[in-house]
């Protein structure tokens, strides 16, 4: 090897990067007259908790991918008699310590969609999603797909199927599987003919979901379809509804 450490660039680049925004960082603290100053004003606090936050709002809508969590979860996965442990302060949970500081929010990043999913399972009540798949072959996978993917992540049950000669045919066999969801899936052209008679011939039967954004949007809300999932909407919050929804 000529150069063993040709192609190291980008690594020094990044190290060279990180050590300035820390230098930067900590002249900051110094000008508030140091760390501890900082930490009474509760400045270092805001920082780290704005950052937490941060990542828990990119989680929830998906733009930081928690594998398993929040994307690709394991359908059958259950926790059983595993509950998660409950954090306490060092005085055990009484709340006899002197809060002289602004504490840090420690919520790790999935506890949320983990909350959600032990909120269904603990329930006695696991909702189940039934795909109504129909219309163009391609498009029709794919959103079955999302769609299984999305609402699994709240320990739903979901149901795919290769696909329906008839709106009728495909409501028809989602209440005989007994769901408690059917989302249509279809492509953005062919929801404006199959959305609103399969929302139709559910009839309230069970809670009606368009997997996708479709031009004709605002027509199916007109007649009545409420509920939409795609790749925009923040997924917890989606979920925390349907939660509330279809646990009460």
């Amino acid at each position: 090897v000529v150069d063993p450490a040709a192609g190291s660039y980008y690594i020094e680049n990044l190290t060279v990067s990180i050590a300035k925004q820390a230098w930067e960082l900590f002249l900051a603290v110094e000008e508030e007259g140091g760390f501890y100053a900082a930490l009474k004003a509760g400045t270092v606090q805001v920082a780290v908790n704005e950052s937490n936050k941060a990542r828990h709002k990119a989680v929830a809508q998906r733009r930081e991918i928690l594998l398993g969590t929040n994307q690709f979860p394991n359908f059958n996965e259950k926790a059983g008699e595993k509950k998660p442990v409950e954090a306490k302060c060092c005085c055990g949970g009484h709340d006899t310590c002197e809060k002289e500081v602004t504490t840090l929010n420690f919520d790790r990043a999935a506890s949320e969609f983990e909350a959600l999913r032990l909120e269904t399972e603990a329930s006695g009540k696991r909702p189940k999603a039934f795909m109504l798949t129909i219309g163009n072959l391609a498009m029709r996978q794919a959103r079955a797909q999302y769609s299984c993917n999305f609402l699994a992540c709240a320990g739903y049950e979901v149901i795919d199927n290769l696909g329906f000669e008839s709106v009728e045919a495909g409501v028809e066999a989602a209440m005989a599987a007994k769901a408690d969801i059917v989302v249509l899936c279809s492509s953005d052209d062919e929801y404006a003919e199959y959305a609103i008679p399969a929302f139709k011939a559910v009839n309230g039967r069970a809670m009606f979901i368009v997997a996708g954004a479709p031009a004709c949007m605002d027509e199916l809300k007109a007649a009545g379809i409420e509920n939409f999932i795609h790749v925009r909407v923040n997924v917890l919050d989606t979920l925390k509804e349907f939660n509330a929804k279809l646990l009460s």
